[in-house]
C-alpha cells in the first residue's frame, strides 16, 4: 500500500491554562490543592480518618512538596467504601454515576457533580484537540458506552469540541467497518488493540485500512508501544496519539498527547497533581517521591474535583514525568512501560507485556497478535513462559521458525529470562472488543 503522509491541521485556539507559565501554574495548584485537602477532609470520613492516623491535616500542606506527608488512597479504599462512602457531596448532586467492571474484586464507584461533568468534557475536548481533532469533524467512537468511563466521556468532549459524534461503542467489528466506509469520519476513538482489530478485519473483506477516510486516531485505555503506534500509522495511514485517564481519577482526558510532537500525554496539571513513586518499596514523606525523569508508578491528586475528590491516589501505572513541549508548562508523561498488577516475576526477572511487544514488532515477520501464558508443569518449581505470537500472512513454516528463534533470543537478550515461542497462524488469537488480555496464568492455584 502507498503511504501518505497526514498532516497536523493548522492550530487551534488553546485555553489560558494551556498557556500560562510554570511559575503560574504551580501557584494556580498551590491554592487548588489547600482548597481540596480540605474539602476533602471535612466531607469524605475515609479522608479525615486516614489524615488523623497519619497525623497531619490540611493546613500542613504549605508548599507543594508538602503533599508527600500525606497517606495514599488505593483502588482497595474505594472498594471498602463501597459504593457512596467516597462521595463528598449529597446524593441529589450527584448528577452521574461510574463504575469498574468488578470483575477483580468489588467495583469501584465514582460519582460526578454537573460541574465535574463540565470539567471532564472540557478536558477531554482539550485532549482531542492537541491530538489534531477539529470542531466540525466527524468523530467515531468506538470507546465502550455505559457504566465504563471511556465511552460517555471521549463523547461529552468530542460534543463540548465541537465534533459529529458516531456513538458506536466497541465490538460488532463487521458494523464499525461498514459505518466508517459509509460515514466518512476523520477520526476515530478506542483502544489500540481494537483499532488493530477493525484493520485486520478490514483486509480479510478485502478493504485496504489506508483508503479510509480516517485521519486521526485517539487511542487509551492499555499501554501501547511506539512499535504500535507506527504498525497502526502505516496500516491506516493515519496520525495515532495517546490519551490517558482512568475513572478513580477523572476518566479519559487526565492527559492527552499533541499530534505535532507525539512524544507523551501532557497532564493537564490545572486540574491534577502528578507524583512518581517508587511502586514497589512506597513511603509516606516528602523524600518518598520520586524526580522528573525517574520511572516508577503515577500517583494523582485532583484538583477542582466535587463528587469525589481523590487524594494521592495509587494508579499501578508505571512511568516518568518529562518537562512539558508542545504545553510547556504541563509536564508530560513517558510511555506507560506497563502496571505493577501486570508485571510477571519469571525466575526472578521483573517482565511486562509490553516489553514482549516492543522486542516483537521489531521482527517484520511477527504480528502484533501475542498472548503470554504462564504455567508451572507438573513436578517442577520454576515457572513456564510461552509467548503465542502470530505470523504475518506471507510468512512460510520456514521463515516462522526463524522468527520464533529470533525473539527468544531478543527476549532472553533485553528481559533476561528464557521463554518458549509459539508462532500460530493468523487469526489464531483472541480479538479485542475492547481492553486485550494480554497475561493468561495458568498455574496451580495455591
Amino acid at each position: 500500500m502507498t503511504q501518505e503522509t497526514v498532516a497536523a491541521p493548522s492550530d487551534a485556539v488553546l485555553d489560558r491554562e494551556e498557556t500560562i507559565s510554570r511559575d503560574e501554574l504551580e501557584a494556580l495548584q498551590l491554592s487548588r490543592l489547600q482548597h481540596t485537602l480540605a474539602y476533602a477532609y471535612d466531607r469524605v470520613p475515609l479522608y479525615k480518618r486516614k489524615f488523623d492516623e497519619a497525623g497531619v491535616h490540611p493546613t500542613d500542606l504549605r508548599e507543594l512538596s508538602d503533599l508527600g506527608k500525606f497517606p495514599f488512597t488505593t483502588k482497595e479504599d474505594l472498594r471498602l467504601e463501597y459504593p457512596f462512602g467516597m462521595f463528598a457531596v449529597p446524593q441529589h448532586e450527584v448528577a452521574r454515576i461510574h463504575a469498574s467492571s468488578g470483575t477483580t474484586g468489588r467495583a469501584t464507584v465514582v460519582g460526578y457533580t454537573k460541574q465535574d461533568l463540565a470539567d471532564w468534557a472540557k478536558l477531554v475536548a482539550r485532549s482531542l484537540r492537541a491530538s489534531g481533532v477539529r470542531p466540525g469533524m466527524k468523530v467515531h467512537n468506538a470507546y465502550g458506552y455505559g457504566l465504563f468511563t471511556g465511552g460517555l466521556g471521549a463523547h461529552a468532549g468530542a460534543e463540548a469540541l465541537g465534533c459529529t459524534v458516531i456513538p458506536i461503542s466497541g465490538g460488532q467489528t463487521e458494523r464499525q467497518i461498514t459505518l466508517i466506509q459509509d460515514f466518512e469520519p476523520d477520526v476515530i476513538l478506542s483502544t489500540p488493540t481494537y483499532l488493530l482489530t477493525i484493520a485486520d478485519a478490514m483486509v480479510k473483506q478485502g478493504i485496504d485500512p489506508a483508503s479510509t477516510s480516517l485521519k486521526y486516531a485517539v487511542l487509551g485505555a492499555e499501554p501501547w508501544t511506539e512499535e504500535m503506534r507506527h504498525e497502526l500509522e502505516v496500516t491506516m495511514n493515519i496520525k495515532a496519539c495517546d490519551i490517558y485517564g482512568l475513572s478513580e481519577v477523572m476518566g479519559p482526558g487526565v492527559a492527552g498527547e499533541a499530534v505535532e510532537t507525539q512524544d507523551g500525554s501532557h497532564i493537564w496539571e490545572d486540574h491534577f497533581r502528578p507524583e512518581i513513586i517508587d511502586a514497589f518499596n512506597p513511603a509516606v514523606g516528602v523524600d518518598s517521591v520520586l524526580g522528573d525523569g525517574e520511572h516508577g508508578e503515577l500517583v494523582f491528586t485532583s484538583l477542582t474535583k466535587e463528587a469525589l475528590p481523590i487524594i494521592r491516589y495509587r494508579t499501578k501505572d508505571l512511568t516518568r514525568l518529562l518537562p512539558g513541549t508542545a504545553r510547556p508548562a504541563h509536564r508530560r508523561m513517558g510511555r506507560i512501560t506497563g502496571r505493577s498488577d501486570d508485571m510477571i516475576i519469571l525466575r526472578g526477572v521483573n517482565l511486562f507485556p509490553s516489553q514482549i511487544e516492543e522486542i516483537a514488532l521489531r521482527i517484520p515477520e511477527l504480528s502484533p497478535h501475542f498472548q503470554l501464558e504462564l504455567t508451572r508443569p507438573e513436578g517442577q518449581r520454576m515457572d513456564q513462559l510461552t509467548v503465542r505470537i502470530e505470523r504475518r500472512e506471507s510468512v512460510t513454516p520456514e521463515g516462522s521458525a526463524a522468527a520464533a528463534r529470533t525473539l527468544t533470543e531478543q527476549i532472553k537478550i533485553h528481559v533476561g529470562s528464557s521463554c518458549t515461542v509459539d508462532v500460530v497462524d493468523p487469526g489464531s488469537l483472541e480479538r479485542s472488543n475492547g481492553k486485550l488480555r494480554r497475561i493468561y496464568d495458568m498455574r496451580p492455584k495455591a
